[in-house]
């Protein structure tokens, strides 16, 4: 039985203080709450890795990385490695995020190189695929999906990485207000769970993870985590509030 993650990318939020505050209000709140089966993860800023980790310590809170590099070590100014967040007890890494792709012209392959990184050195990756808004009213989103799919993992085994979690977020519905409908949610994440059935077995395709992501929230995280195949969410607005994350964590363990 997979359990639900509720996970908070930060993306360029909360400084120090604010970061701080956040876990120190999050930790005596969620040892309160009945949520055996929720994972619960937090992607703050590189720079707050480290103390945010020395806070949740023995805590079910787990601190992660919003990107790594695809370079192991060198010349490449402003880049941090696998090696370095495994230094600092980080316990997972996303990649492929959308702003990623979009802003930094990230490739399947590079994601791909980023992925084999990360399991080099024992991280949890995340990885991200979604649609454009142009892509969905083009009726191409299953194709679009696929072939992110198909070059995120190439030639990489996923039977011996079943701790990978696969986050879907449309393009259009981040940070927009808008939200696909569960149904159309599901049937993305239908889709992704039949590939990794194909692709390596229906054990595989069973174990890993599959979030979703896109203008999540209290209000609809119940109705969307009812589904099927949606394993949890990719918080992004939603998670930078301590009370809003909790309520989430809080509707994750009652289900």
């Amino acid at each position: 039985m997979r359990k639900i993650i509720v996970a908070g990318n930060w993306k360029m939020n909360h400084n120090l203080a604010e970061a701080t505050k956040f876990v120190q209000d999050v930790l005596p709140e969620i040892k309160k709450i009945k949520a055996n089966n929720v994972e619960m993860f937090i992607a703050p800023s590189f720079l707050f890795i480290e103390k945010l980790k020395e806070l949740a310590t023995s805590s079910q809170l787990k601190i992660g990385s919003q990107d790594v590099s695809s370079q192991e070590k060198g010349a490449y100014t402003g880049e941090v490695s696998a090696e370095m967040l495994t230094s600092i007890k980080c316990d997972f890494a996303i990649i492929g995020h959308s702003e990623r792709r979009s802003y930094h012209h990230e490739s399947n392959e590079l994601i791909r190189t980023k992925l084999n990184i990360l399991f080099a050195h024992k991280l949890r990756p995340i990885v991200c695929i979604g649609e454009t808004l142009e892509q969905r009213e083009a009726g191409i989103t299953k194709d679009v999906i696929l072939t992110q799919l198909k070059g995120c993992f190439a030639d990489i085994d996923l039977n011996s990485h079943l701790d990978v979690v696969i986050a879907y977020e449309p393009v259009w519905a981040i940070g927009t207000g808008k939200t696909a409908t569960p149904e159309m949610a599901e049937e993305v994440h239908a889709l992704i769970r039949n590939w990794l059935a194909e692709t390596y077995n229906t054990k595989t395709a069973e174990a890993i993870h599959i979030l979703y992501g896109g203008s999540v929230s209290p209000k609809n995280i119940a109705e969307l985590l009812a589904q099927k195949n949606i394993d949890g969410g990719l918080i992004g607005g939603a998670a930078l509030k301590a009370d809003s994350y909790l309520e989430m964590i809080k509707i994750a363990g009652e289900l």
